[in-house]
């Protein structure tokens, strides 16, 4: 059976983990759920650990009777290299990672720990794929949206050759309303911006802004008319171009 490890970056008690690990569920997946036990947005595929070193706790979660969860002291990318090396059971053939609260598009992707602990599943040859949900504000989360779509995305991942990372968005719209999913490109708009919210904790929260001048086809276009977008996405790699100067 296809072992899958879900992750995130908004936490262990955030609603987009258990609806992801329901989705992995409705495959009939081996689920093992290890998140960061506190708020880890906008740490990239970093490795930190929080404390002398990780630490692990078990947790159960409201709607996934059975399923073995952990609380851990480390970030998402971190949790996915300590699953690959056997720290949550039996490693994991795919990382699912989210869903996120905001979307994460275009080039802004790169500082996402959503999109990162994908990220580090396709550098170590495993099947990553990142969800994020588009959170207007004020307005409604609409996971049943993300539920259904991230389970429309993932035999799409799993028919992959090993390393493949999809970056999968959804827009603000209950079920019936949804675009058809849609491949889009990374937009070239698109920034990362961090605001305090709780001056008194000192909580930094980061969000994804894409200002009005999307590109046509791209991912951050395409949410605007309501489609959902998937994208096929690569890690660090060569760059083949590169030309030396002379007589180097």
């Amino acid at each position: 059976m296809t072992r899958v490890l879900i992750t995130n970056d908004d936490g262990i008690d955030s609603p987009g983990l258990v609806t992801l690990a329901r989705a992995a569920l409705r495959h009939r997946l081996d689920v093992v759920v290890a998140a960061p036990h506190e708020e880890s947005s906008g740490t990239s595929a970093g490795l930190t650990v929080l404390g002398e070193e990780p630490v692990a706790k078990p947790v159960e979660l409201d709607g996934l009777p059975g399923v073995q969860c952990h609380a851990v002291t480390a970030r998402p990318a971190f949790i996915v290299l300590s699953a690959r090396g056997g720290s949550f059971g039996d490693p994991p053939d795919v990382v699912l990672s989210g869903v996120n609260r905001g979307i994460n598009v275009g080039r802004a992707v790169l500082h996402s720990g959503t999109v990162g602990a994908a990220l580090t599943a396709g550098m170590n040859d495993l099947l990553g794929l990142a969800v994020s949900l588009e959170h207007p504000e004020p307005g409604e989360l609409h996971w049943d949206s993300a539920e259904e779509l991230a389970v429309e995305v993932i035999p799409l991942l799993l028919d992959s050759a090993p390393g493949t990372v999809l970056n999968l968005n959804v827009p603000a719209l209950p079920p019936a309303e949804l675009g058809p999913l849609t491949r889009a490109s990374l937009a070239s708009a698109g920034s990362v911006q961090t605001r305090l919210e709780q001056a008194g904790e000192a909580t930094e929260v980061v969000t994804t802004v894409v200002d009005g001048s999307a590109e046509p086809g791209t991912d951050a276009y395409l949410l605007r008319q309501g489609k959902p977008t998937v994208t096929a996405l690569r890690s660090v790699s060569e760059d083949p171009d590169f030309t030396w100067p002379a007589g180097r």
